[in-house]
């Protein structure tokens, strides 16, 4: 079984410096998009703005149960993402992204061994590991689909 600083590298590869993996990590994927990229929509598929904003509020809603408070994060609300309209409310996004993912790895960091198994919330949402490992999951699905939007988005912009 992993540790928790094997689980909060584990997490710091799909957000802040990995490759291992996906060969790229969330921070190298966002860092180089400006606002008209992020929300341009292909077809019927999410904008990155989307994908960028879906990811975050897991990220927060989780990272609020670590700070001690209420798990209020509902998956109906998840792609209720703002307009953005400007190079800086985009890099506001980005910037909050990036440091929650840092916040949330470090709580992972310093949590004991054994929390990791004890109940996140309540009973039906499994063990603190599940969480964590289905969050670096769902983080890793969300990546790759980034990644092939940017592909994309970058083949029209040339």
């Amino acid at each position: 079984m992993e540790t928790s600083n094997q689980l909060a590298n584990r997490f710091r590869e799909v957000f802040l410096n990995g490759t291992w993996i996906a060969n790229t990590n969330y921070k190298d994927q966002l860092s180089g998009l400006n606002w008209k990229q992020a929300i341009t929509k292909i077809g019927s598929l999410n904008s990155i703005l989307a994908l960028t904003y879906h990811i975050n509020y897991y990220v927060a809603g989780v990272l609020q149960v670590f700070e001690g408070r209420n798990l209020d994060i509902r998956d109906k609300y998840s792609f209720d993402f703002p307009d953005i309209k400007s190079e800086e409310e985009w890099n506001e996004l980005l910037n909050d992204l990036l440091s929650n993912a840092e916040k949330f790895a470090s709580h992972i960091e310093l949590m004991p061994n054994e929390k990791l198994e004890n109940n996140f919330v309540d009973k039906k949402y499994g063990s603190y590991r599940r969480n964590i490992e289905g969050m670096i999951e769902h983080s890793y699905y969300h990546l790759g689909q980034i990644s092939l939007i940017k592909k994309m988005i970058l083949k029209l912009d040339n």
